[in-house]
């Protein structure tokens, strides 16, 4: 299936702006807050995308997506592979459409993630999280053959990510920096494609847990890496395995490096954003805050992207206790 691919491309300002206008009506334009955190501290302002009707990124790269989907592919419904956010995001405009959706999910992922792709329609089939990562680059899993919605290894979904650049710079045209939390690499190659279009001076980083830190070892070496001492953890929503091949030609012309933090920074920017802006953000969703926090970034003004807030509350309060 690999070959039939279309060769890799750059997402453009026009497709990025075609993409916005398509789905107006079904993300939210979300909020840029300034971080109050006192003096010492960078300038960090939160992109708030914890806010979408999903509650998660997602949402934008999944309805771009599946509005471009031929007729003939929206008969045979669409299926992907989520540990919950894209899966709700696909959920979501696949009912929108009407279309039927399966959702091939990584079994560890939180009961509230679960529960709400099913509410929106979803069929779930819980796997392992080697399973559900060789499906994505198989593009492939047995007994699906309807139309394969890529989680991040696709345009269309890219250029929906994107959209959240050109919002980013209409808010905070003094930006600096975007951090953004990397997974499979969608959501800092949009984000990136749209802002070094616009601004090419503005650094763009990922943000990876050190337990899952497979760009950051790729932009070490210059080559797309498997990341050998891969463990799972709370931050369900980033931390791929490795860097699929595709995605790192995808990344390097708009990502300038990934900062990786620890489970421990990242649980105290998920405290520090509670208690300072009154957001709840799930582990993915506070590791762009964990770098910035670093320094590794500079003083700013830096745009850390709240990727989501999809969290069960009592795995949230155990987190930031203390």
């Amino acid at each position: 299936m690999t070959a039939a691919l279309e060769p890799v491309r750059p997402v453009t300002l026009d497709e990025i702006r075609a993409a916005r206008e398509r789905i107006a009506n079904t993300v939210v334009c979300t909020p840029l807050v300034r971080l109050q955190l006192g003096s010492g501290y960078p300038d960090i302002r939160l992109k708030l995308e914890n806010l979408q009707p999903i509650n998660a990124y997602k949402l934008r790269g999944a309805a771009n997506a599946v509005a471009m989907l031929s007729d003939a592919e929206r008969r045979r419904g669409v299926w992907t592979i989520s540990a919950g956010n894209a899966g709700q995001g696909v959920a979501y405009a696949a009912r929108q459409a009407g279309v039927p959706c399966t959702v091939v999910v990584i079994e560890t992922a939180p009961e509230s993630k679960k529960q709400r792709m099913k509410a929106l329609g979803a069929e779930l089939i819980l796997v392992p999280f080697d399973v559900a990562w060789n499906a994505m680059d198989a593009r492939a899993y047995p007994g699906l053959d309807g139309t394969f919605v890529h989680p991040f290894d696709d345009h269309n979904f890219i250029a929906g990510n994107a959209t959240m650049g050109l919002e980013i710079l209409e808010d905070a045209p003094d930006t600096a920096v975007v951090i953004g939390a990397v997974g499979g690499g969608g959501l800092v190659t949009g984000v990136g494609s749209a802002v070094k279009a616009l601004k090419p001076g503005i650094k763009v980083y990922g943000a990876e847990p050190e337990t899952a830190a497979p760009a950051a070892l790729s932009f070490a070496t210059n080559a797309p890496k498997v990341f050998e001492e891969w463990t799972v953890s709370f931050v369900d929503g980033a931390g791929g395995k490795s860097v699929f091949p595709r995605m790192w030609e995808r990344m390097k012309p708009v990502v300038d490096g990934s900062i990786v933090v620890t489970l421990d920074q990242t649980k105290q920017a998920m405290r520090l954003m509670a208690e300072k802006a009154r957001v709840i953000a799930e582990g993915a969703g506070a590791l762009s805050l964990a770098a910035a926090l670093t320094g590794e970034a500079g003083n700013g003004p830096i745009v850390c992207v709240v990727s989501g807030g999809n969290i069960d509350l009592e795995k949230f309060c155990e987190l930031i206790a203390g």
